[in-house]
């Protein structure tokens, strides 16, 4: 049966030209030159793809898709909308459109998408969907915050991510380097096609070139058969390199030759595959500084420089540390499957003045222990690691981070502090400030306590899975 398609154009040349090639191309096609008018044929008819401007006489693209998902949640719609308008296109995403299509467009990007959303509409790809309609709340996509620097940087990624520009990403550790590349590859041209992750920091300098283009049976020893690198893997699509400047002197020009001449030759091979590919990478040092004191290729660095992004760390970012945390907390509460909902006053407290070194992966991995040894239907103090504690003059100590020893209050028996709780918490508040002065690295902390490290883990275990009567040291 032929697949029914709906378009929606005030542009008559428009609905002529996409119903004569479509219905070339095995669609059955009907036309509407208004937004109102179309919204009731989808209503009175059976379609399985609407195609709509977003600039109509009477209404905008998203209004029609609106209207269109209240009457039928499950509508496939693809929006056609001008190359200038980036934020648009987002918009139209993020409001349940399935895919959109820059103008000019040559009729077949129209047939590609087609193909692609009709392919989805099967009941695995509509279960995909279902998850990709509300990509904010999973994860693997940027989260945008309420905090300046998180819309400076949601703005930024939203801005390059239509262009086929090269990026080079800044920032910390676990500050979601590869969410924010992987985010710009979704909501591009190129969302359809691989996004591929590689991590250079991991690479030997003899495995960099195989890794990377790949190599025929036979290069090198232990080449047993022909193997894709991730630029073949990645082809049409998008590869993400993090920690590039790890990657040698050798590499690096090798690196350099693909992109200026966007062809490529397995290790050992001597065909060369043509390279369609956008390059995003990934760095915790300047590049620039980097190419100065000569660790990195100085052409190299402007063939990726076409545009660059800092992503701030998490301390910088403190009024988005309740959606975040919501945000892991409801991922881990799926994957548990426990009913937690939410988390004390005091640990939302303890989250926005604590460092976060680790910044937001380190944030993740606190609210899913704290959720593995929670029982209760919020996150309390008592399951927060040791480490994230607060140090001051009062400071609040989980009751599980000590051993009760209860006071002899028997007949004839003395009131008093037992001796061993007394050195319990002098021991506690000494390995708590030791770690503070080095920011919780342990292995510092442990040489600045002069003991080794295994000790230190034993005793830090011992603080967590026990409790003490009392939270407060005075």
């Amino acid at each position: 049966m032929k697949k029914r398609i709906l378009v929606i154009d005030d542009d008559l040349d428009m609905c002529f030209l996409l119903n004569n090639f479509l219905c070339r191309n095995g669609y059955e096609v009907e036309e509407s030159h208004c937004g109102e008018k179309g919204i009731e044929k989808y209503k009175q008819g059976e379609f399985d793809v609407v195609i709509c401007d977003y600039r109509l006489g009477d209404k905008t693209g998203i209004e029609v898709l609106e209207e269109i998902k209240a009457h039928d949640p499950n509508a496939i719609i693809l929006i056609i909308t001008g190359f200038s308008d980036i934020k648009t296109a987002v918009e139209v995403i993020k409001s349940g459109a399935h895919d959109y299509i820059t103008k000019p467009f040559v009729p077949e990007e129209i047939l590609n998408a087609l193909n692609t959303v009709i392919k989805e509409s099967s009941k695995n790809g509509m279960e995909e969907r279902s998850k990709k309609s509300n990509k904010h709340l999973q994860e693997g996509y940027l989260l945008e915050g309420q905090s300046k620097q998180s819309k400076e940087l949601y703005y930024q990624v939203e801005i390059v991510s239509n262009t086929d520009y090269n990026v080079i990403l800044y920032g910390e550790s676990g500050t979601g380097k590869e969410v924010v590349a992987r985010t710009i590859h979704n909501i591009s041209k190129r969302r359809n096609k691989p996004f591929v992750a590689m991590d250079c920091g991991t690479l030997s300098k003899e495995l960099s070139g195989s890794e990377l283009f790949g190599h025929v049976k036979g290069a090198f020893t232990g080449a047993m058969a022909d193997k894709e690198g991730h630029f073949e893997m990645a082809n049409g699509g998008t590869l993400f390199l993090d920690e590039v400047g790890n990657l040698s002197y050798d590499i690096q020009a090798s690196l350099l030759r693909v992109i200026q001449e966007r062809r490529f030759k397995r290790v050992g091979g001597t065909s060369e595959m043509p390279l369609d590919i956008r390059i995003i990478v990934a760095s915790n040092e300047n590049l620039q500084d980097a190419y100065k004191k000569g660790k990195f290729r100085e052409d190299l660095y402007h063939r990726f420089n076409e545009f660059s992004i800092n992503i701030p760390r998490l301390s910088k970012r403190k009024d988005d540390i309740p959606l975040f945390a919501d945000f892991f907390l409801q991922n881990t509460r799926t994957e548990l499957g426990k009913s937690i909902h939410g988390f004390e006053e005091e640990v939302m407290q303890i989250f926005i003045n604590y460092s976060w070194p680790g910044n937001l992966r380190e944030l993740r991995n606190v609210i899913r222990r704290a959720a593995l040894v929670t029982d209760t239907h919020k996150i309390t103090v008592q399951s927060l690691p040791f480490e994230i504690m607060p140090v001051n003059d009062k400071t609040y100590v989980p009751a599980s981070h000590f051993q009760k020893r209860p006071f002899d209050d028997g007949p004839g028996s003395k009131k008093g502090i037992f001796l061993k709780d007394t050195a319990a918490k002098a021991e506690y508040e000494s390995i708590l400030n030791a770690l503070q002065q080095v920011n919780f690295n342990k292995s510092k902390a442990a040489e600045l306590l002069n003991i080794d490290r295994k000790t230190l883990y034993n005793k830090i275990r011992n603080y967590e899975s026990n409790s003490l009567s009392s939270g407060y040291i005075q």
